[in-house]
């Protein structure tokens, strides 16, 4: 089975000030999807929290890493940046739809500065989600129709 993670990246979550609503929604979908799946890493927001758990889920083997939350353009949001330092390539077709399908549904959803991205030579996907319920929920389905390809394609699978 294939190895999924989630990291919610939030201070209040990562405080204990607001429970976290929006990894769960990820992580709920991803074993749906047939994907072994712990539930949310949470951690504060910031580019360097973020990178540290990217690179302890892609040493620990995981294959698919989404993130939930500070993808947005308060100073804080800094997962885009956290995500750049761990992914070697950028995969930017996921984040436009992201982007595309968000704004369609609310405007604030072309606010996202969220990116996707391959990290070689560990074969992982990682690709950044807004922080609500809402887009995890429109978000999840976009990310779960290329996954299994990309992980494949990775792998040296076939085009």
């Amino acid at each position: 089975m294939t190895r999924a993670a989630v990291v919610t990246v939030s201070d209040r979550a990562a405080h204990g000030v607001r429970e976290d609503a929006s990894g769960p929604v990820a992580v709920a979908a991803l074993r749906e999807a047939g994907f072994s799946c712990d539930d949310a890493v949470v951690v504060p927001d910031g580019a360097d929290s973020v990178e540290r758990a990217l690179t302890a889920l892609v040493v620990a083997g995981v294959r698919l890493v989404i993130t939930t939350g500070g993808t947005g353009v308060a100073p804080r949001d800094q997962t885009p940046e956290g995500t750049a330092r761990v992914v070697t390539r950028e995969v930017p077709g996921i984040a436009e739809e992201l982007r595309r399908r968000g704004a369609a549904e609310k405007p604030a959803g072309m606010l996202t500065r969220g990116i996707a991205g391959v990290v070689d030579p560990h074969g992982v996907l990682v690709v950044n989600l807004p922080g609500s319920p809402a887009a995890v929920t429109s978000g999840m389905p976009v990310v779960l129709s290329v996954a299994r390809h990309v992980i494949d394609q990775l792998g040296g699978g076939d085009h």
